[in-house]
Formats: C-alpha cells, sequence, structure tokens
C-alpha cells in the first residue's frame, strides 16, 4: 500500500500548498487525482515519490514509514516508486542520448549489467525505434522525449508509479499510446499508479477510481 496520511506540503512553511490531504493507492490499482492548477496536487505527488518533503503527515510505503527524502531515501523505498513528469524538457539531461535518459537509473544504481537488456526492451515497448535513441532531446518531439521518460521511470520496475500530467503536453495519439503502456505494466507486476491530471475524461476512462480535487481547498 502507497498511503500519504494528513500530509500538509508546500514550499514556504507560513503558507503550505495543501493541508491534512489523505490518499491511499493499493497495489495494482490505479487511483486518479483530478484538481485545477494550484490545487496542491503536483505538490502531493512529489511528497508521494519522496522528492518533497512534507512540513506534517506521513508517508507509508508497503507497511514503511518513509524517514528520508530524495538521495536521503533508503534506496529500497526510492526505487520503489517511479515518477513520470509533465514536463519532460525539464526532467531530462539535454546532454544524454534518449538511449542513456532510459539507463540512466540502472546506473546510478550499480546495475548497468542490465543496461544492454533492460533499455532496448523498454524502448521498443513504449515505441522509440534504435534511430530515436540514439537522438538527443533537443532532435526529438515533446511526445518522443516523454516516452522515453516513461521508459526511464519503469527501468527500475518499481512497485509504485506517479504520473504527475504526464500526457498534458501530448496529442491523443501519444496520450493513448502512454496510458496503454502504463496499464500494461499494472496487470504485468500488479505494481500501484496514481495519475495526477486536470483532464477527468482522461481519469475516468483510466482509473479504478478517482479524488476530486475541485471543491477541495486545503489551504
Amino acid at each position: 500500500m502507497l498511503e500519504l496520511r494528513s500530509v500538509t506540503a508546500g514550499y514556504d512553511r507560513h503558507a503550505p500548498v495543501l493541508r491534512d490531504a489523505s490518499l491511499t493507492v493499493a497495489p495494482g490499482e490505479a487511483v486518479g487525482l483530478l484538481g485545477p492548477s494550484g490545487c496542491g496536487k503536483s505538490t502531493l505527488a512529489r511528497v508521494a515519490a519522496l522528492l518533497h518533503r512534507p512540513d506534517a503527515g506521513q508517508v507509508v510505503i508497503d507497511g514503511e514509514t518513509v524517514r528520508g527524502w530524495r538521495h536521503r531515501a533508503p534506496r529500497r523505498l526510492r526505487t520503489a516508486v517511479g515518477v513520470v513528469f509533465q514536463q519532460p524538457r525539464l526532467s531530462a539531461d539535454p546532454r544524454l542520448s534518449l538511449h542513456d535518459i532510459v539507463a540512466e537509473p540502472l546506473r546510478a544504481t550499480g546495475r548497468r549489467a542490465e543496461v544492454a537488456a533492460r533499455v532496448p526492451e523498454l524502448a521498443r515497448r513504449v515505441g522509440l525505434t534504435e534511430d530515436l535513441a540514439a537522438r538527443r532531446p533537443h532532435e526529438v518531439s515533446d511526445g518522443q522525449l516523454q516516452r522515453a521518460c516513461l521508459a526511464r521511470a519503469l527501468v527500475l520496475r518499481p512497485r509504485w508509479l506517479v504520473c504527475d500530467e504526464m500526457t498534458a503536453m501530448l496529442d491523443a495519439s501519444t496520450t493513448a499510446a502512454l496510458v496503454a503502456v502504463v496499464e500494461d505494466y499494472r496487470r504485468e507486476t500488479g505494481a500501484g499508479v496514481l495519475a495526477v491530471s486536470h483532464d477527468a475524461v482522461l481519469l475516468n476512462r483510466w482509473c479504478d477510481r478517482t479524488e476530486d480535487w475541485r471543491a477541495v481547498r486545503f489551504s
């Protein structure tokens, strides 16, 4: 279970973006988080991905309460959660090829031996040809780069996947393709998915249930 319990978080302790927010995702479940810009859903997603320390509350992953954040979190917890952000150009190193972007987590965790097999497998899964995988971010479209970012999020086989507005900048066909990849992964592995979006139609089609924050004010 991925649990966020009474989380208060923001970027200024005197003006938190959200207060006392709770959410759970069960193994194999896809949960949508729906709300407009500024309601705190992306902040909660960053807390769930262990990228932002909350001011109060707890994150519990598979029964273990998280005590550290970002690189201070234990590796077993950091690698349990994969994350895909809204803007791939802000989350990918422009100096790396798409192949190396996907391989980055394997190399960072001392699993270089898996690169040769795992990266081409995931590239095929997300729809990246060899030619595209050899290019750098400035040589590909947003959709092609987001495919690489999704592959990067899956490369360590996370038990939990956080998709923070993953498809907001994409056309309908690329959106459908990437959601299908996530759903295939969920069925194959039993991973839980937290999908953050302002698109109610997308979440209603994708998720088992949706938390609607459109009328909620946490701050």
